[in-house]
């Protein structure tokens, strides 16, 4: 098998939760392959400052400002995508957030916004997605970036509904290649299932608690270039593979 990046170059892609981590790693890596890359997130400041530092690479990167948990702010994302850089090949949903808290005693609100971000804003995401690969023709790829979590739930305190949005995203992903099978679509659906990543929402947070960084900073992790690595394999693969589950842990 041939793994090449080439089909890819001068094409759109889209990576949402592009500020920092896995998000900012994806944008720069898919930048560094040639594309033309939209990253978007609410720091939109921290993507337009990094464009700068990647000015002489072979892509290019904008940046764009929304809040992913707000339908019209991700129909914005994807009518600028069209109308300013092109449509759009490649879809990196990668935004997502944890709030730890408990199933006993959490607040409504932020088992809401996990849910909200997870799981409705990257269903939103790639329906305006598809909506273009399929106006153009374009035999596109979407990522969802999931979690070990998705798969199994392990005994870290706090987590409350975050496994249970990862899980929707499992089902999302093989509903949607059954969906692109009964269409007729030749557009892929990968999902990333990475183990403890370090970012700002694991053990870069400044507002986690001295217990819980303590017990984040036992466990191995990764890095955001990690996943980023993981993606462009899933993106180079030949146009005839699919990868559609890649696990991602830490030796």
């Amino acid at each position: 098998m041939v793994l090449s990046m080439d089909r890819w170059v001068g094409k759109v892609a889209i990576v949402t939760g592009a500020s920092s981590g896995i998000g900012a790693a994806v944008a720069d890596a898919l930048v560094e392959k040639g594309l033309i890359v939209l990253g978007v997130a609410r720091r939109s400041e921290c993507i337009e400052e990094r464009a700068k530092q990647l000015s002489d690479k072979k892509g290019k990167l904008h940046a764009i400002k929304a809040d992913l948990t707000k339908e019209e702010d991700i129909l914005t994302v994807f009518k600028w995508a069209k109308e300013n850089l092109g449509p759009v090949h490649i879809l990196i949903n990668n935004a997502g957030i944890v709030a730890y808290t408990n199933l006993t005693e959490g607040k409504t609100e932020d088992w809401k916004t996990v849910f909200d971000l997870n799981v409705l804003g990257l269903s939103i995401a790639t329906r305006e997605a598809v909506k273009i690969m399929k106006e153009n023709k374009i035999n596109g790829h979407i990522v969802h970036v999931n979690s070990i979590l998705g798969h199994q739930v392990h005994n870290y305190p706090g987590l409350s509904v975050y496994p249970a949005s990862k899980f929707a995203v499992t089902a999302l992903t093989e509903t949607l290649r059954q969906e692109f099978n009964h269409q007729g679509l030749k557009i892929k659906i990968t999902s990333v299932s990475p183990g403890l990543v370090e970012t700002e929402g694991t053990t870069l947070n400044p507002s986690l608690t001295p217990e819980r960084k303590v017990f984040m900073q036992k466990l191995p992790i990764l890095k955001g270039e990690d996943i980023a690595n993981g993606i462009v394999y899933a993106l180079s693969t030949p146009e005839h593979v699919q990868i559609h589950e890649l696990t991602i842990r830490p030796l």
